[in-house]
């Protein structure tokens, strides 16, 4: 319903800023990581929004970036994961990150969040595995593009991704792409 506010940022106070838009004052819950870049008060201010109608409220979250909405939106999918804990995810260790930990299959990022247990972060690996991994994950890794071009080649052999990401943890620091989908062959193959 509510794609995008546009207008002057008026109030911060984490994790709400109200917004006004013409006249309208707009209350609206953000990650940290959109919080810590936004302007000072009475800037202008552009975020994408996500509208959320519960039977007890009308909530609006709010994103610096398509990346983050997008991954808010596979979040709140989840189940057992409302748009408070979608938000907690997002400000605890942001899209990028999170999209790589669902790659990597690596749980130990996801309990660091508050009020993310065990059980909760193996639910989010498993539901989650293909939705931002394939799409975001790989541009998660800044510098590391030879080390996501292997791992995708992995995974197109063929192999899950448990075993794509030890092959991958085992290659050393600065191969090429040849040469580490060659020494990870060779390590999945003992």
């Amino acid at each position: 319903m509510i794609g995008k506010l546009s207008g002057q940022l008026l109030e911060k106070n984490p994790p709400e800023v109200l917004i006004d838009c013409h006249g309208v004052g707009y209350e609206v819950l953000v990650p940290m990581s959109t919080f810590y870049n936004l302007p000072a008060i009475g800037e202008s201010v552009s975020l994408l929004t996500q509208f959320i109608v519960r039977e007890d409220a009308q909530l609006l979250y709010g994103f610096a970036t398509q990346a983050e909405r997008q991954t808010f939106r596979e979040l709140i999918k989840v189940s057992g994961v409302g748009p408070r804990t979608a938000l907690a995810i997002l400000s605890g260790i942001g899209a990028a990150d999170l999209a790589q930990a669902v790659t990597l299959q690596e749980t130990g990022r996801l309990v660091k969040v508050p009020g993310i247990g065990k059980k909760t972060a193996e639910r989010l690996l498993l539901e989650l595995r293909g939705k931002l991994g394939a799409d975001i994950g790989v541009r998660a890794q800044p510098g590391s593009q030879a080390q996501a071009d292997i791992l995708q080649a992995l995974l197109a052999l063929g192999y899950n991704d448990k075993e794509a990401a030890a092959a991958l943890k085992a290659l050393p620091a600065g191969v090429g792409v040849s040469e580490g989908i060659k020494l990870a062959l060779k390590a999945l193959a003992k």
